[in-house]
């Protein structure tokens, strides 16, 4: 007490009086500034929740409430980090050498954790501009796979075999998301020269309205089966391509779907679907006989 008596009774009475406003005015500022920082995180949470349906809607309540997260506690620590060195300022400490130290810390601290800073803010800005969200198909430095997991140091992909990629976020170059917004199901089908050309449109898109009008695939398709003509002409064929908009998470099983349709209807329509055919040659008493 005789301390904090002795430590009062050095200053003018008026200066205490004026540390202590500003003392009381940089504590009520940073309130401030804390709550309008909860709020504006609060809003976009509320935001997210209230735009789009379905799984779309959490993935993006789920990203909302994690920047929230985020956002919240690096103000936090800013503001009381400032708050701090201020109100260290008003009671007459020297403040410059402490700025000093936590500047060269900063530093060092930079270069020997670059790798995790730039993973942090890479990750920050995947999930700030849902780049893709768990359960998206997406191929990340030539690794495909389902996404698992968007942290903001890693990524985790499961891939068609059951393996876990671990990805961190700042060696993330490039991404391709298969299932953003909608999705093309593409179908290339072989049939013999033999074969009249408008006859198999006629039948991949009778194929095509087909699927269209199953309850099973009518909610993932998104437009109608089109038959685009002849993509190539092969060594023992021509190539026919078909296309479909999709869902985003329905490419696979409607192309899937259309190829078993096409291969039955063409086997009911006697429509030739070639193969490569291959003559083996042996010798026999010296001479070179076909098989």
């Amino acid at each position: 007490m005789s301390g904090i008596s002795s430590f009062v009774q050095g200053f003018p009475t008026g200066h205490v009086v004026e540390s202590a406003l500003r003392i009381a005015a940089i504590l009520i500022g940073a309130y401030i500034l804390f709550r309008v920082i909860g709020i504006m995180s609060g809003r976009l949470t509320r935001i997210a929740h209230k735009s789009g349906e379905g799984l779309n809607r959490r993935e993006r309540e789920k990203r909302a409430q994690t920047l929230a997260g985020i956002i919240r506690a690096a103000s936090t620590i800013v503001i009381f980090l400032v708050a701090a060195l201020m109100i260290l300022r008003e009671l007459g400490y020297n403040i410059t050498p402490l700025l000093t130290g936590a500047g060269i810390a900063g530093l060092a601290f930079g270069f020997g954790a670059q790798n995790l800073v730039r993973d942090v803010i890479t990750g920050f800005f995947i999930l700030l501009e849902n780049q893709y969200s768990v359960g998206d198909w997406v191929q990340i430095n030539n690794v495909d796979g389902v996404v698992k997991n968007i942290g903001l140091r890693i990524t985790v992909l499961q891939d068609m075999e059951g393996a876990t990629h671990i990805m961190p976020n700042g060696t993330i170059q490039l991404v391709s998301n298969f299932t953003k917004e909608y999705n093309q199901a593409l179908v290339d089908v072989n049939v013999a020269y033999k074969e009249d050309v408008d006859r198999v449109r006629e039948v991949m898109e009778s194929v095509g309205k087909g699927l269209k009008e199953d309850p099973t695939f009518k909610p993932g398709i998104l437009d109608d089966p089109k038959v685009l003509g002849i993509q190539e002409f092969g060594e023992s064929g021509m190539t026919m391509r078909m296309v479909c908009k999709t869902e985003a998470d329905q490419k696979w099983a409607v192309t899937r779907e259309l190829m078993r349709r096409i291969k039955l209807r063409f086997d009911e329509e006697d429509i030739e679907i070639p193969y490569a055919h291959r003559k083996v040659i042996v010798s026999r008493d010296r001479g070179w006989l076909p098989i």
